[in-house]
This record gives structure tokens, C-alpha cells and sequence, in this order.
């Protein structure tokens, strides 16, 4: 999300200081420890991504200027869907993936996708269908207190 790995360690570093100092916080009720330390992850990442671009913004148009809030929560919201699809891309199962990388990436057609990997036309329609389903639910906003893609469900 944050696109910058230096400034992800320090959200990592910043989420397990906050755990560490107030264990008290987690609430079973709203779900697993796994999901409430992702949803605190998630905030703190949005709020270095909004401090990153209002901060770009005051240096490019003057430090008195303030980013259109319109325009910085459509960054967000843009930086946390590519998150999102890149997420689900590298956890998806390698046959969904690679039907995919052979359909966009090089651009073959669903019969020239079976042929590559072997399969059968309705195997490869099959995991194309299955990979875009899986993708389309990156734009989608989470619920509060689901557990993110991969990480079960919340309780």
C-alpha cells in the first residue's frame, strides 16, 4: 500500500508498539487478534499515506497550500485497492495465476491459455472466471472487523 518498504517497516514497528503497549485494546468480540492487528495496520498505513501526500502537495504548491480532501481520499482509496490486488495476486493458487498472467500479461485467449497449460477450454474459462472474482473483490471496501483476504474469518 505504502509502495515504500522502509516506510512499511516503520507501520509494522509503530502496529507491534501499539500492541505491545496496549494488549487491553483487543476486543475477542470484534473479531481475531489477526484481524484487529491487520484493521490497525491498515489505519496506520492510510494515515502515513494521507501525511505523505498532503506533505508532497505543500512542497510542490507552497506549505500553506492543503490538498482537495476529495482528491487525497481518492489516492487512498486507489493506493489501498492496488494494495489489495497485488495481495490477492500473490496468495491466489498458482493455476488461477498463471491462467491469468497467460490471458493479460501475454494477452492469449482462453483456448490459447488451455493449450499452454495443458488443460482443457472449460479448466481454463474455469480458473479465468475464478482469478477475476477474486480480483473484482479489491475495489470492494472490507466490512469493518473482517479479517482481510487469506486470514479466515473473523469472530
Amino acid at each position: 500500500m505504502l509502495d515504500d518498504e522502509d516506510a512499511a517497516d516503520l507501520v509494522t514497528r509503530e502496529v507491534f508498539a501499539q500492541v505491545w503497549e496496549n494488549p487491553e485494546a483487543y476486543d475477542p468480540k470484534q473479531g481475531s487478534m489477526r484481524s484487529w492487528v491487520a484493521r490497525l495496520t491498515h489505519r496506520q498505513s492510510v494515515q502515513r499515506l494521507r501525511r505523505a501526500v498532503a506533505s508532497s502537495y505543500a512542497a510542490e504548491h507552497g506549505e500553506d497550500a492543503a490538498p482537495d480532501p476529495e482528491e487525497l481520499e481518492r489516492r487512498v482509496r486507489s493506493a489501498t485497492a492496488a494494495a489489495r490486488a497485488d495481495y490477492i495476486v500473490s496468495s491466489m493458487p498458482a493455476p488461477l495465476r498463471q491462467a491469468l498472467e497467460l490471458a493479460y500479461v501475454h494477452r492469449r485467449d482462453y483456448r490459447q491459455t488451455a493449450a499452454d497449460l495443458g488443460v482443457t477450454e472449460d479448466e481454463a474459462r474455469r480458473r479465468l472466471r475464478l482469478g477475476l472474482q477474486l480480483l473484482s473483490t479489491a475495489n470492494a471496501r472490507p466490512l469493518e472487523g473482517a479479517s482481510p483476504p487469506g486470514y479466515g474469518r473473523a469472530r
